[in-house]
């Protein structure tokens, strides 16, 4: 009898673990979130914009074909942590979403990465810069996929060091993005014997530039170091150039720059400036063709980012872990860790790999704003200085403060 019932209850169990995974095999359903700031001064380097990579990426992974239902839903953070993590919660819990893209702001990205750690969800950011998201605060559930303030550093911090930019006066957006990307700078000046020899802290979303500005010309530093983005990069770009601070000898170091911004700022003001990106709709043939679809489909005709474009490689990427898994699980740890298991290659950013802790490696590219006389069509502004391997531009793991690391 005790034998006829533990076969029995073996049984159970095998059919109950049948079932389960027929289950999974058939579940092919995905909800995305594109959370970002969609109406302030980030905008227009993800927002919309960003919405839309994700639904391209959709259309062309032809998963919809094989039978999957995939759906997108887009979400306003503010630029506001409690705004941020309050969408999170609603989306995991009541709208079940099983992947958040974008998201902007690192105070907004980081308190986020808690929330969808604690739900069992994936994050896929490429809009926060915080290097802090594959290092001091990584997650089994997180993927930091377009660029950080390491990166940012380590391209163009080192590059204006080695060319004689050996003292430095920062103006930082006085919040977690800021202050993560004049840390990473001056890590770097300071390692490549440069030094810095003061700063200012701004709000976000600054209009009046000044007071900052007349502080960092007066310090005599050979290089202003905006340690911002967005609209606040360009108030200040602009307001520089009123006060002839690169006239005067000064140098401006934009260390976050976006095509968006130089369209804002214009080529006779933004000629010159060196800066870092991972993504350019110039590069090749096969970005210019993703571009074409996605400026036609954008109101302003804008081409993609580098933000909305690591949306839609994020998003590829996602997918084909999703495929090789046969189904969702709807257990962020288990598609992660499937996603670093593939290596990463895409049309946009090459070959690659996302390493342990999160941080995906690519390379990037060291560019410079071309002068007026050499832009030749809209949007051709930038010009091709020099390309950094991925496993130099990122974080080396041995220097990583992930403790997923340490397991």
């Amino acid at each position: 009898m005790k034998n006829r019932n533990l076969a029995s209850l073996l049984l159970g169990t095998a059919l109950s673990l049948a079932a389960g995974s027929f289950a999974f095999a058939q579940d092919k359903t995905v909800k995305i979130g594109a959370l970002s700031d969609q109406s302030g001064l980030y905008a227009d380097l993800g927002g919309p914009g960003s919405t839309l990579a994700a639904q391209m990426a959709v259309e062309d992974s032809g998963l919809a074909a094989k039978g999957w239902k995939i759906d997108v839903i887009s979400g306003d953070h503010q630029n506001k942590p409690d705004v941020g993590t309050a969408i999170t919660r609603q989306w995991f819990d009541v709208d079940k979403v099983d992947v958040i893209v974008d998201v902007p702001n690192s105070g907004v990205a980081l308190a986020v990465n808690n929330v969808i750690k604690e739900k069992n969800g994936v994050y896929i950011n490429s809009g926060a810069a915080t290097s802090d998201l594959t290092n001091a605060q990584c997650s089994p559930n997180t993927v930091h996929w377009t660029y950080d303030t390491y990166m940012l550093a380590h391209t163009t911090g080192q590059a204006l060091v080695k060319a004689g930019g050996d003292t430095w006066f920062f103006l930082t957006a006085d919040y977690a993005f800021g202050a993560a990307l004049e840390r990473d700078t001056t890590a770097v000046i300071l390692a490549n014997g440069g030094k810095v020899v003061g700063g200012v802290k701004h709000p976000l979303n600054t209009s009046d530039f000044s007071s900052f500005l007349l502080q960092a010309q007066s310090s005599k530093a050979k290089v202003i170091g905006l340690a911002n983005a967005g609209g606040d990069t360009t108030n200040s770009i602009k307001q520089a150039a009123e006060f002839g601070i690169v006239k005067g000898g000064q140098k401006l170091a934009a260390l976050l720059l976006f095509i968006t911004d130089i369209k804002a700022i214009g080529l006779e003001t933004a000629q010159g400036l060196n800066f870092t990106e991972t993504f350019y709709w110039d590069m090749n043939d096969q970005t210019r063709a993703f571009s074409k679809k996605f400026a036609a489909r954008m109101k302003n005709g804008a081409p993609p980012t580098m933000i909305q474009a690591g949306v839609y490689s994020g998003l590829i990427h996602y997918f084909k872990a999703m495929e090789a898994l046969g189904g969702n699980p709807h257990d962020g740890i288990k598609v992660v860790e499937k996603m670093k298991s593939i290596p990463t290659d895409d049309t946009l950013f090459g070959k690659g790999e996302i390493q342990p802790n999160g941080r995906t490696i690519h390379s990037a590219y060291l560019f410079e704003v071309k002068k007026p006389s050499e832009s030749k069509a809209p949007w051709d502004f930038y010009k091709l200085i020099g390309t950094v391997p991925g496993d130099q531009a990122f974080t080396p793991l041995s220097e990583s403060k992930c403790a997923m690391l340490k397991k």
